[in-house]
């Protein structure tokens, strides 16, 4: 559009791809949002200083703020987004409910608890209905949700969603509604623009979600046919006209399996997953709201647009599904997805980022789109299997195993998606145990190839050379928590290998270096990527192949003493803030009590006693900050 760029950073940013790819970068000093990303003034001096005429505020941090609009206005900058009033009016999700319930636009019913005490919460709770949702007024994303099936959890519930409104959104104001048990999470793009037109884009589903906040979407939904796809446009189109919207936004609905559906919210921004929008109507969402911006008028063409094949999103999460999804922190050694036809990604990153304790943990998108749903799926599985993602674990592999579940393929999902099923089960490593042996092996020869080409003596004697050559090599590796120890003898083209004892059968070697092993194996050709980094001694090696991925640690020959943490300690899992201390000196606690509250990537982690015992020592305070492995709290005792 010939429209030059200029981007704000925080130190922790400094070294992101889109700072270098901006025209240019104005430095905002500090490292957490409070600091930088949430400071109207900061952005706005930003602006200024580089003579930036407009603001686009992405779909994060204050993308949704009414008072950074309105200061940008006052500044002579065009804020790219709708008017301070629709923000603030859909800001509030119970203001919004109101203003979607007299516009006749279908709600469910609802109370604001944020000020009733324990007793009058109740009544009110009773009221309503159990179950329940207790919600945040303000921000979105799964921040400040907690579902409540009945009243033994209600109280803490509605604290502890208090807490994480307050520190995402600066706002506590929270409310209970009426849930809808396993819906279905179907929204609307709307477009507006400045002299009176307003029009839909059609539907995305966002149904499967972890911690209410969704990880996959796709456009059409399988759920929604040509009459549904009418009446739910036209509401989405009544809610935009209601608060008299400008640009781009969404209407979000939860639909029961009736097919009735009831407003949920309303997004004030582009949404995570506008690129399905993008595929399917084959239209620039970011330039419309751009030209929307310059006040023109939305292209008449808009009102015949038309669905065209399918599209489905992935969200790629730097968090471990397998450990309740808990956010990991680190350096992307490599990230590489190739050239998949079909297939855009969407990234902030690139090899070489680190991904910090600071921010959302999302670090992808990737979309997928083709004629039809079934090929649109398989294309994203693929290119999701196939990716080079490496340094930090991922939820790539909980991704495959939904996209492949028969449940997904048939359309038949929903919120409770990976409730019904195990986020544990559906993560397993794509490379299963048999695979994660024979990477072991061919992690063992890029090893010794790498250390011979790095040898300072003897350096013309071959990789795996032995006098005696009956007798094997060993090398001890580490996959998360299973350990491998390899013995193998190399001699002219083979490979007789025995991984923890057990025997592979004789593979033939037709490439060896420290990047490239092609293997014959039972008469099957395979080709594995590898790459090693790390320290010499004990470097990290990645392995990549057609039937997974798989990461290994090398293993000292002669392991370091180190002095052990206390008995019965209790680390933290990552960098961050200790938010709640539950217990003290000398309480005694019961196996999965909580014992106090984290707060990093902007949700909360509670850490709870492996066993029964007693407290012997609680080593931090409420509002410090730990490293990654700090001890927290120490327990005495066991099971009996």
């Amino acid at each position: 559009m010939g429209i030059r760029t200029s981007a704000v950073y925080s130190d922790a940013d400094a070294d992101a791809p889109y700072v270098a790819e901006a025209d240019v970068a104005v430095r905002l000093p500090g490292v957490t949002p409070a600091e930088t990303y949430l400071r109207p003034e900061l952005l706005v001096d930003a602006a200024l200083r580089v003579s930036a005429d407009a603001v686009h505020p992405g779909y994060g941090f204050l993308s949704e703020n009414a008072s950074f609009a309105r200061l940008c206005a006052a500044n002579g900058l065009t804020f790219v987004g709708p008017p301070a009033g629709a923000i603030e009016a859909m800001g509030s999700k119970l203001a919004a409910k109101s203003i979607m319930a007299d516009a006749g636009v279908p709600t469910l019913p609802w109370i604001d608890v944020t000020t009733l005490d324990e007793s009058a919460l109740r009544t009110a709770a009773d009221d309503l209905g159990y179950p329940l949702l207790v919600k945040a007024s303000s921000g979105g994303g799964g921040r400040g949700m907690r579902a409540v099936p009945d009243s033994g959890d209600l109280v803490e519930s509605v604290a502890a969603a208090k807490r994480e409104a307050a520190a995402a959104f600066s706002d506590a104001t929270v409310f209970l509604e009426r849930l809808v048990v396993s819906p279905r999470h179907v929204e609307v793009q709307v477009l507006a623009d400045t002299h009176g037109a307003v029009v839909h884009l059609f539907e995305r589903d966002c149904s499967i979600q972890r911690r209410y906040q969704k990880i996959i979407e796709e456009s059409p939904s399988p759920a929604v046919d040509g009459a549904l796809r009418e009446r739910m446009g036209r509401d989405a189109v009544v809610a935009a006209k209601a608060v008299g919207y400008v640009g781009a936004g969404t209407v979000e609905f939860v639909m029961d399996d009736q097919g009735r559906y009831y407003f949920l919210e309303m997004n004030t921004r582009l949404q995570v997953e506008h690129p399905v929008t993008e595929l399917v109507t084959g239209l620039d969402l970011v330039g419309l709201q751009l030209l929307v911006a310059e006040g023109e008028s939305l292209p008449a063409e808009l009102a015949d647009a038309a669905l065209s094949g399918h599209a489905v999103e992935a969200r790629l999460y730097a968090e471990n599904p397998l450990q309740e999804f808990l956010p990991q922190i680190g350096t992307l050694d490599t990230f590489d997805f190739g050239e998949v036809p079909g297939v855009r990604i969407d990234s902030g990153v690139e090899t070489g980022s680190s991904i910090s304790q600071y921010y959302d943990p999302m670090v992808a998108k990737v979309i997928a789109w083709a004629p039809s749903r079934r090929e649109a799926i398989r294309k994203l599985s693929t290119a999701l299997a196939g990716a080079r993602i490496h340094g930090l674990v991922t939820n790539r592999d909980l991704l495959v195993g939904i996209l492949e579940h028969p449940e997904f393929a048939a359309g038949n999902t929903d919120t409770g998606f990976l409730i019904r099923h195990s986020p544990v089960e559906l993560g397993r490593p794509l490379a299963g145990p048999e695979s994660q042996r024979l990477h072991a092996v061919v992690a063992s020869l890029a090893l010794v190839v790498w250390k011979r080409e790095g040898a300072s003596v003897q350096q013309t004697v071959p990789a795996g050379w032995r006098n005696h050559r009956s007798q094997p090599q060993t090398i001890t590796l580490e996959a998360g928590e299973t350990r491998y120890r390899v013995a193998y003898v190399l001699d002219q083209g083979t490979v007789r290998a025995q991984v923890n004892d057990e025997d592979l059968p004789e593979v033939a070697v037709r490439a060896l270096a420290p990047d490239r092993v092609v293997l014959v194996v039972s008469g099957v050709r395979e080709a594995f990527q590898v790459k090693i980094c790390g320290e010499r001694d004990t470097p990290t090696v990645h392995v990549d192949s057609r039937i997974g991925h798989t990461s290994f640690t090398r293993i000292a020959r002669f392991e370091p003493t180190s002095s052990a943490a206390l008995g019965g300690s209790l680390n933290a899992p990552m960098p961050s803030t200790v938010v709640r201390v539950l217990v003290a000196n000398g309480d005694v606690v019961a196996a999965a009590e909580p014992l106090l509250v984290l707060e990093a990537m902007k949700m909360e982690h509670t850490v709870t006693s492996p066993h029964a015992g007693v407290v012997r020592e609680v080593m931090v305070l409420q509002g410090a900050t730990v490293r990654d492995g700090e001890e927290l709290v120490v327990i005495d005792g066991n099971e009996e």
